[in-house]
């Protein structure tokens, strides 16, 4: 849903500090962090008893937007100001006009204690029941059975069944975006340098990087920057490119939830030996249809 119709009187109150949303906007053609933002400003204070919230989105919120956008911002600031306790993850085809899949955030301004600084993911994706008769899209609905078992895993919390369920820091959702420079040649292949002598760089093989703030260990936050880009840096790019140095000035601060990483189940191809013999039955399947057409 995009919010054109409403851009000016938005765009204005996000111009005050502390607003519903002064935190970030997001594009015009995609309005659902503008839902979010709302709903995290509706939640009683937590100094007033606190409230908790929540809403369904697709998976755009989770992810969209580069470092130091707007949907960024809004991820860092509901996550840096622990506001988020969890997301599920739905079946698909749950909703009468669209089969995409959708995500349950839960929000929260007065955590228990061993919710504070952390985030849990369940992944309920698979916990559903086909329906008597589709409606639209809708041919699946989450049980009663199925709800017990989210409620489960919510509960257990870090000792949740870790196929469906993880607990998260903050940090395991921030990176850095370091931009890459290479050095500008001559024709005659020597580097090109400014009055300084430093090597100028060469736009055509600028590149980005992005680096978690978790990388090598590191449980600083945004304080162990220099030394985690520094480490990522001299262990990831420059045995590939020895002459690669980094744009300090123009490294950014990003927030994401890539959810189906983090539930990611490999599943090896099958044995080529398999593949093989399948495709001999069909061909000796095609050739005897054909035969058959012959006669």
């Amino acid at each position: 849903m995009d919010w054109k119709a409403s851009q000016e009187s938005v765009k204005k109150e996000a111009l005050t500090q502390n607003s519903r949303f002064s935190h970030g906007l997001p594009t015009v053609g995609d309005g659902q962090m503008l839902f979010l933002s709302h709903l995290a400003s509706k939640m009683r204070p937590a100094h007033d008893g606190g409230g908790r919230a929540g809403i369904v989105l697709n998976g755009s919120p989770l992810f969209n937007g580069a470092a130091e956008s707007g949907p960024s911002r809004i991820r860092q600031w509901l996550l840096e100001s622990d506001l988020v306790e969890a997301i599920v993850a739905l079946p698909t085809n749950m909703f009468f006009n669209t089969g995409i899949a959708t995500y349950i955030w839960i929000l929260d301004n007065t955590k228990r204690p061993e919710r504070v600084g952390k985030v849990q993911l369940i992944d309920a994706s698979s916990f559903w029941t086909k329906i008597r008769r589709n409606l639209g899209a809708k041919g699946r609905e989450v049980d009663a059975e199925s709800r017990e078992r989210i409620l489960a895993l919510y509960d257990a919390f870090d000792e949740a069944d870790p196929d469906y369920s993880k607990v998260f820091t903050v940090s395991d959702f921030a990176y850095w975006t370091v931009t890459v420079e290479r050095p500008l040649l001559t024709e005659t292949g020597k580097v090109s340098t400014d009055r300084k002598g430093n090597p100028k760089p060469d736009p055509k093989l600028r590149d980005t990087e992005n680096i978690p703030f978790t990388y090598g260990g590191n449980t600083d936050g945004d304080a162990g920057r220099a030394e985690t880009i520094k480490a990522y840096f001299d262990h990831q790019v420059l045995p590939h490119v020895p002459d690669a140095w980094v744009d300090v000035a123009k490294t950014k601060v990003g927030y994401e939830i890539p959810f189906t990483r983090h539930f990611y189940k490999y599943v090896p191809p099958r044995p080529l030996a398999e593949i093989d013999a399948d495709l001999e039955k069909q061909v000796a399947r095609i050739i005897d249809l054909l035969r058959q057409v012959e006669r």
